[in-house]
């Protein structure tokens, strides 16, 4: 037997599901990520210092996870993410795909605070992914 659904080459899962973010009061996320260094040998010895730049993803929607509280224990927080914002940064930046950027986010900025990635999801349609969920968890303060 065949597949004979439709495949729809379209960007229409994109341009919906970018509407519906920016619909639901859609705002922006920075993405704060480590550079790519360009001379693997320097950096393995660490001649080179490490640095770290910021990402913006936009239109992006939080909302919090229905609490299990327990003592100690950090809220967590949904993040969804617009496919098209991820696909830029990934061309602007030359990365391969999207995983290798939120492998190298080490946090998420929204609003005033700063968030910890826990997890990543993807929705897709027709074959093309056109949401991202992150699951954060808020990043605590350490004193030093």
């Amino acid at each position: 037997m065949s597949d004979t659904s439709p495949r729809n080459p379209t960007a229409a899962q994109q341009m919906l599901a970018d509407a519906l973010l920016r619909s639901v009061g859609g705002a922006s996320a920075q993405l704060v990520v480590t550079n790519t260094s360009t001379d693997s040998a320097m950096s393995e010895m660490g001649l080179v210092a490490t640095g770290f730049g910021s990402v913006i993803v936009s239109p992006v929607v939080m909302r919090k996870l229905r609490p299990t509280w327990q003592e100690g224990n950090q809220s967590k927080w949904e993040l969804f993410v617009s496919a098209t914002s991820v696909e830029e940064q990934v061309g602007a930046l030359d990365l391969a795909s999207a995983q290798s950027l939120f492998a190298m986010t080490l946090s998420v900025i929204v609003g005033e605070q700063s968030y910890l990635i826990e997890s990543i999801a993807s929705n897709e349609a027709f074959g093309q992914i056109y949401l991202y969920r992150l699951l954060l968890r808020e990043q605590r303060q350490q004193a030093v």
